[in-house]
């Protein structure tokens, strides 16, 4: 008669885990106990008529399958037939099992705890977890008989163990020990146990990892554990990470999702959870849970740093709530609705569904309301803060009404309020404020109201005062605000800028900062760059305060590489360059102006920045000024000094001879020199205008045909100036400008090079072989303006597209 240690007999395979336990039966299996058709102990016998005996299930079964079949009803043994299916507990049977049962799983039970140790063989210890896990599945009341036995302790010891199948199994043991025993878990949570269950969370073993998450799923199911679980270090980050990763089984990654679930159940864990990217929790708290819970979760969202995505998903999700609580909560829930909402407003895609779900007219109330219902100045700031971050979405906010009378966030009105509180408040609200006015200014739909606002109301000094504040986010708020608005009130602010106040000096102080290159640099820059270019009291105060010796330092550094590698570079070298064009506007009337191009070179700076590819800006301001230079060369050539005639040549010119002087300037007439006269010839610079030429943006073109213009203009030697393009192959260049006819502008300005051209009989006589240039010409003497018409007239007259009657008809007058 043979036994096994779980109470099994199979005479066919007895296993070695069997055979180990066999030797603990206090007394053999007997045949009575095992049932005829399943050869297993049994556990509910049961007597049929003719007094054999069977288990309940297996007799029943095979009367079932009797009837099914059609057979007669027979023992299973004698192959007898029967009268009848009625079946007869055999309780002092079932009672005698019962006790061979508990005296043999004692012993077991016993031999279990004696192997459990280190010392044991590790078939010996996985036997015994076997064995536990056996009677525990077998009899819940069996768990009572494990915790009393103090094997709880024991099994913990094993997840030490140096064998991995050995920890597997404890894990395992563990997991089936505490199912919906509230007594065992509680023996689990005491101590470190749970702490060291998670580290099995990051084995490298995914069979470690799968037993640990399982047994931690059934532990959450204690809502004090859920809050021993949370308070690990690294357990929720783990979780998290399980339910995101490809690499885990599907089962692993469910119960760990599980698990999770049943953590949320303490707030401590849904925060650790968020800050670890799983959001859900959290927001489904803010919708659904108590008001006490909605306000500690709205204010955690506050703290929480997101990334874009996940602003966009909170936004969608709760955005429409939070914004409820801020319109009607109380002052510490609408505080922290707020804070909540500053964070997810800080990404353009988002601010754009807050402002789809209402958030512009609480947000403005919360800034306007004054008197007992207002917000305190500190949640005014943030809701200031809110604002600037809707506003500068890019949304058309001219399109929401936030008050009566289909009011806008740019009416009159609202703008005034807003320079109002500006006026009226501390600097960090003042920031915020000054934000929202940039962001309303960056959008062409908005501006003109802001701007008319801003006249009305006399608002300029004010803002332009901020440039001299301390603050450095303060001072950058108001510049940028003064950059949007130049263009449209550029002589207000240039008069305003001008004068003892100190703010142009503190502008170009923001210029000259040797700490790299900020925005707010680069903005200051531009909006000296779109000032009046014209306003010769603006450019007399810049060159009293050296301002143009700072800015030709900077430009200089910046083409020598000595400032590089910030994303602001660009625009800031592009306003410093058109700053300093300015300069050459006056060269006739301020003697300083030419002074300063003359001590610094700026002829050649303008040269060399003529190079700067991908600049448009940049290149164009040095052609227009390399223009302006070249006009005021002719002034500022040396006339050679011719000796006075002799006596004989004053009485008899055909004596006179006129000496020949070298070394004189082709167009000119003079002496010339980059340095001191601009020359451009000089300067070798023609080369490099007529490149530019075939440059992509028409404004570098016109501003490139402008300078050579001068080399043709009224006052120097015109045939020598076309000479020179020659020599520059600028002719045909010059000519294809005039054929593409991308702007009216260009065209205006290449038929007046054109027609100097064609002053020249060697290209006149060239020219007028090509059908395209006459065309051209034809089409600007029907359709451009009036002093274009006259010059393309004059310029067919040179290639013999119209006729000359200057020499039939004498001029009269």
């Amino acid at each position: 008669m043979a036994g096994s240690w779980d109470g099994s007999y199979d005479p066919g395979s007895q296993s070695d885990e069997s055979y180990h336990f066999e030797r603990l039966h206090i007394e053999p299996i007997y045949d009575t106990f095992v049932c005829p058709l399943t050869k297993q102990v049994m556990r509910d016998p049961v007597t049929i008529e003719n007094g054999q005996t069977f288990e309940r299930e297996a007799i029943e079964k095979w009367f079932k399958e009797c009837k099914e079949s059609g057979r007669k009803l027979v023992c299973p043994l004698t192959l007898k037939e029967l009268k009848s299916t009625d079946l007869n507990p055999s309780i002092a049977l079932w009672n005698t099992i019962e006790e061979w049962t508990t005296r043999n799983e004692a012993a077991q039970l016993d031999m279990a705890c004696k192997s459990l140790n280190m010392g044991s063989s590790e078939n010996d210890v996985l036997l015994s977890l076997k064995f536990i896990q056996h009677i525990c599945q077998k009899n819940r009341s069996n768990k009572h008989v494990v915790r009393n036995a103090d094997l709880i302790p024991m099994i913990i010891d094993m997840l030490k163990s140096s064998s991995r199948k050995v920890r597997c199994k404890a894990l395992e043991t563990l997991r089936v020990v505490v199912e919906e025993d509230a007594d065992n878990k509680a023996i689990l949570a005491e101590g470190d146990t749970v702490r060291t269950i998670v580290k099995f969370l990051s084995h490298e073993q995914s069979k470690e990892r799968e037993e640990a998450v399982s047994l931690l799923y059934e532990l959450s199911k204690s809502e004090a554990l859920c809050e021993k679980i949370g308070s690990i270090n690294g357990a929720i980050l783990i979780l998290v990470g399980m339910t995101s990763s490809k690499s885990e089984n599907v089962l692993t990654v469910e119960k760990a999702d599980k698990t999770l679930e049943n953590l949320e159940k303490c707030e401590n864990n849904v925060r650790q959870m968020a800050e670890n990217g799983r959001l859900q929790p959290l927001l489904t708290q803010i919708l659904e849970g108590p008001p006490e819970t909605k306000l500690s979760m709205a204010a955690y969202l506050g703290e929480l740093v997101l990334n874009n995505d996940v602003k966009v998903h909170v936004a969608r999700t709760v955005g429409a709530s939070l914004i409820n609580i801020m319109k009607s909560g109380s002052i510490q829930s609408r505080e922290a609705a707020l804070k909540a909402l500053n964070q997810i407003s800080s990404y353009e895609a988002s601010s754009k569904v807050l402002i789809e779900a209402g958030i512009l007219p609480p947000l403005v109330k919360n800034l306007f309301t004054v008197g007992a219902n207002q917000l305190p100045m500190r949640l005014k700031e943030v809701s200031a803060t809110i604002l600037a971050n809707v506003v500068n979405s890019g949304y058309d906010v001219d399109s929401i009404p936030i008050g009566p009378d289909h009011q806008t966030l740019v009416s009159e009105d609202n703008v005034h309020n807003l320079l109002h509180l500006i006026s009226n408040t501390g600097p960090p609200i003042e920031c915020k404020l000054l934000q929202v006015l940039v962001g309303l200014t960056s959008s062409p739909t908005t501006i003109l109201n802001v701007v008319a606002a801003i006249k009305s109301s006399g608002a300029t000094v004010s803002l332009v005062q901020f440039i001299e504040v301390p603050q450095k986010d303060l001072r950058m708020a108001s510049i940028k605000l003064l950059l949007n608005l130049s263009p449209h009130m550029g002589q207000e602010l240039a008069d305003a800028l001008r004068g003892t106040v100190g703010q142009l000096s503190s502008l170009i102080r923001v210029i000259s900062e040797n700490t790299g290159i900020s925005e707010e640099q680069a903005a200051a820059a531009g909006l000296l760059a779109e000032l009046p270019e014209r306003d010769l009291g603006l450019i007399r105060q810049m060159l009293d305060e050296g301002a143009f010796q700072l800015i030709i330092s900077r430009v200089v550094k910046i083409r020598q590489g000595e400032i590089r590698g910030t994303r602001f570079v660009t625009p800031f070298l592009e306003g410093l360059v058109r700053v300093l064009a300015r300069v050459t506007f006056f060269l006739s009337d301020e003697p300083d102006a030419v002074a300063l191009c003359r001590e610094h070179g700026l002829a050649a700076l303008f040269i060399d920045l003529l190079q700067a590819n991908g600049l448009d800006n940049v290149q164009m301001a040095s052609a227009a000024a390399l223009e302006n230079l070249s006009q005021e060369s002719k002034n500022l050539t040396r006339l050679p000094e011719l000796p006075a005639p002799g006596f004989c040549a004053a009485i008899f010119p055909c004596f006179s001879k006129l000496p020949v002087i070298t070394g004189l300037c082709r167009v000119h007439q003079g002496t010339c020199s980059l340095r001191e006269s601009f020359c451009l010839l000089e300067g070798q610079a023609v080369h490099k205008l007529v490149a530019l030429l075939d440059h992509t943006n028409e404004k570098v073109v016109e501003a490139a045909l402008a300078a050579l213009s001068t080399l043709v203009d009224d006052g120097v030697d015109i045939e020598k100036g076309v000479t020179v393009l020659c020599e520059a192959e600028g002719i045909k260049p010059i000519l294809e400008v005039l054929l593409e006819k991308r702007t009216e502008n260009l065209r205006r300005r290449a038929v007046w090079v054109v027609e100097r051209l064609l002053r020249t009989e060697d290209i006149a006589y060239e020219v007028s072989g090509d059908q395209n240039v006459s065309t051209a010409l034809v089409d600007a003497f029907h359709h451009a303006d009036y002093r274009t018409r006259q010059i393309a007239e004059r310029a067919l007259k040179h290639v013999d597209k119209i006729p000359n009657f200057s020499g039939i008809f004498p001029n009269k007058g």
